[in-house]
């Protein structure tokens, strides 16, 4: 599903004979499936996204030769690109600071407002996606955003 996040080939893989536990994970904490969101009330309309991995998310470039550490990339509406950062092939990272929090920026939309799908995936210092078995490590979560009634 997140096919366009993968714009070049990954350089790290997983053996398929490695334990469950050895295996990077990756989820949304916050938001929930099925929540609705009131949209930030800045010109990109952001909202904190929440992560959890079990591997170490450090700033791109800062895990040197940790191999159990990346960094998040965010697609809202992954499908497509109609809500990618102009001249970007995704929507956020958090590449510039690291940690479980990434902003999505759903100003960048046609439709801010409605049923969105984030999509986040896991990738090495290099922006390329972290492969188990030859897929990447993402997460999806279906959400519902709105204008804020100020706006």
């Amino acid at each position: 599903m997140l096919r366009n996040l993968l714009v070049v080939p990954a350089v790290f893989l997983m053996s398929t004979g490695a334990m469950a536990q050895d295996r990077p994970t990756l989820e949304v904490v916050w938001p929930q499936a099925g929540t609705v969101i009131e949209l930030g009330s800045d010109p990109e309309m952001a909202i904190g996204v929440i992560v959890k991995s079990n591997f170490e998310l450090l700033p791109a470039g800062a895990c040197g030769n940790n191999a159990r550490c990346g960094h998040i990339h965010m697609k809202i509406d992954p499908e497509g690109n109609t809500c990618d950062i102009p001249g970007r092939p995704y929507n956020s990272m958090n590449s510039d600071f690291g940690g479980d929090l990434v902003k999505g920026r759903f100003g960048h939309c046609p439709n801010p407002a409605g049923s969105h799908v984030i999509g986040v995936l896991l990738a090495d210092d290099h922006h390329q996606p972290i492969l188990v078995d030859g897929q990447p490590v993402t997460a999806l979560v279906e959400v519902t955003t709105r204008v804020p009634a100020h706006r």
